[in-house]
Order: structure tokens, then C-alpha cells, then sequence
């Protein structure tokens, strides 16, 4: 059984989790640290207006997320619709993404540093693949990192699901600075921007 029970995933979420610190709010909604009352486990919980602008990118989220079991990528723990809100409850990283490290404590990585994260994604993104799922926005801001300096990989909003009939794609998503062509080999085109992810932070 996961984090939240069936039990639990059926009741309103404020009797399953305490909110905390507000970790971040933008256009999408707010994300919140937050405690789970039953084991006393931190969590993060995003919250989202329903019929928000990206409602539909954050299911597809959900969906995409569901099932992935892996010490490489950021667990899933459940969603809630709350009124007009909905609650996806996430795996919390204490440290935040590398890009908020390198700002917080202004500061580049060494090659040692980025080695260490590096063989962390490619595990991430492996496990992924084997899977079938790809990871289509690798970039600095969604490589998170816990408090026991476990690199783990987030943010699936643009991710999508290979299928017999579509292992390549012909569109191009993701944050314009590291995005690469996607077409026609995308998991090849994953480590290729996962090369360019961290020759950029060796050069900074």
C-alpha cells in the first residue's frame, strides 16, 4: 500500500494532510509543504483551480505519473478534487531543484557534483523508458533533490506515453532553452538533451 490509503484518498484532503509552507505560486496555482497526519511524513501538495489553464496538462500529469515506482523519480502519492481545487500530492525534496540550489547558494556545480546528479537522471531515465514514458522538459528546474542529496526527476506536465504505434513524434514541447528536436528518434533526442542539461552547468 502507498503513502495515502484507499480510505484516506476518500476523504477531504485537509483530514489527511496539514498544510504548511507555501513552496511556490505561479499562474498554474500553489505548491505547499505539507504533513500527512497518519505517518507523519512530509509531502508536496500542488493545488490547482479547477478550469484553471493547466488543469488539463496537470491530468495528464496524474496519469502519466501513475504507476511509476522508482527511487529515480519523484513519487506519486494520490490526487484530490476539492471543490473547485484539485490536490496532487507528490514526494517532497527538501533541497528543492538544482536550479534553486545554484541560486540560493550562488553557486555552479563541480564536474564531481554533476557526475553524481548525472548518473542519478540517466537511472531516472532508463527506468522510464523501460516503460515506454518519456521525459520531454529535462532541464535543471526539474531535477529535484531530497534532503539526502538524492538526485530524482519531476515535473511530467509534457511528458508523454510511447506506443507501438507512435514511438516517434513529430511535435516539439518543452522550455525553448534546452529543448531539442524531437523528431524522429525523441529518446534519443532525451539524452542528447540531457548532454546539453549539464555541458551548460559545466560551463557556467
Amino acid at each position: 500500500m502507498g503513502l495515502l490509503s484507499d480510505a484516506e484518498l476518500g476523504m477531504d484532503p485537509t483530514q489527511v494532510l496539514t498544510l504548511q509552507t507555501k513552496l511556490g505560486e505561479g499562474s498554474y496555482g500553489t505548491v505547499h509543504k505539507a504533513l500527512h497526519a497518519r505517518s507523519g511524513t512530509t509531502v508536496a501538495v500542488k493545488i490547482l483551480p479547477v478550469g484553471g489553464a493547466d488543469i488539463t496538462q496537470s491530468i495528464k500529469e496524474i496519469s502519466f505519473m501513475t504507476g511509476i515506482q522508482s527511487p529515480f523519480v519523484v513519487e506519486y502519492h494520490g490526487s484530490y478534487l476539492r471543490d473547485t481545487e484539485l490536490w496532487i500530492v507528490m514526494e517532497y525534496c527538501g533541497a528543492g531543484s538544482i536550479s534553486d540550489l545554484m541560486e540560493t547558494c550562488n553557486m555552479t556545480l563541480s564536474e564531481d557534483q554533476i557526475s553524481v546528479v548525472c548518473r542519478y537522471v540517466l537511472k531516472g531515465l532508463a527506468y522510464m523508458h523501460s516503460l515506454r514514458k518519456i521525459h520531454r522538459d529535462i532541464k535543471a528546474g526539474n531535477i529535484l533533490i531530497n534532503t539526502k542529496g538524492e538526485s530524482k526527476l519531476a515535473d511530467f506536465g509534457v511528458s508523454g506515453q510511447l506506443s507501438e504505434a507512435t514511438m516517434k513524434r513529430q511535435t516539439v514541447i518543452g522550455t525553448p532553452f534546452w529543448m531539442v528536436n524531437l523528431s524522429p528518434h525523441e529518446i534519443e533526442g532525451t539524452r542528447r538533451t540531457l548532454m546539453i542539461l549539464f555541458r551548460e552547468k559545466l560551463r557556467k
